[in-house]
């Protein structure tokens, strides 16, 4: 059961922060470059994404012994076209402010690099249990850096996070940040930010690796004395 557990983490883990796209694999860039000039609509995409992405994976996985190869493309597709036509419908119907922004993008869900991708490398060939922590890990890696990603290019380019003004009135916004430049800095800074962390934590990890090896041995006691007397 540990083992198992185990596993599921790791593949959760994976799309969520150890290759995050699209700062870790360069994936899904047109929506994260378009659609990111607010918090509020990087948040929406990726929760699209997200649904879109568990619910293919988890269907494919189910039938994919019944799917032949030759044909497995197109039936991808049309699996993914459904559920982007209901997430199309239903942020039309309830959210039409946020669909109008995201337009285009969300029938391009369709063809999104992360989602076939993942349906053809891992969810036709693992079971349904796998595939879901899989399509979770990458959906929310995805909506977690698409959000952070328009809420600071909406911050610098207008002062506002999630519509809230959060700067002074003398703050003079950088119009720049809300083009597509403006996306390619932010993801910049953001993948140095966490790959200096990710190195940081690693020196710590080396250093204190002689520290570990050596309070084992002492705890297991210091080498002992052979038999000629001299010290082993």
């Amino acid at each position: 059961m540990k083992e198992r557990f185990a596993v599921y983490v790791n593949d959760l883990s994976e799309g969520l922060w150890k290759k995050t796209p699209p700062l870790f694999t360069i994936l899904g860039m047109c929506p994260s470059l378009a659609v990111t000039t607010a918090a509020v609509y990087g948040l929406a995409m990726g929760l699209s994404t997200t649904f879109v992405l568990v619910a293919s994976t988890v269907i494919i996985s189910l039938f994919r012994r019944y799917i032949p190869r030759q044909t497995r493309i197109p039936i991808f597709a049309v699996a993914v076209a459904t559920f982007v036509t209901m997430i199309q419908f239903l942020l039309e119907g309830f959210l039409p402010d946020i669909h109008k922004v995201l337009g285009i993008f969300i029938p391009l869900i369709v063809v999104n690099c992360i989602i076939l991708g993942r349906i053809e490398a891992f969810a036709s060939q693992n079971t349904p249990g796998r595939s879901l922590a899989d399509a979770l890990g990458y959906g929310l890696g995805f909506t977690w850096a698409l959000t952070v990603i328009g809420g600071v290019r909406e911050l610098l380019g207008s002062g506002t996070v999630f519509g809230l003004q959060v700067t002074p009135a003398a703050f003079v916004p950088w119009s720049v940040m809300l083009t597509p430049a403006g996306a390619f800095w932010t993801m910049g800074a953001l993948v140095g930010l966490i790959t200096l962390w990710r190195q940081r934590g690693a020196g710590k990890e080396r250093r204190a690796a002689p520290l570990r090896v050596g309070l084992d041995h002492g705890a297991n006691g210091i080498a002992r004395p052979a038999e000629g007397g001299e010290t082993a």
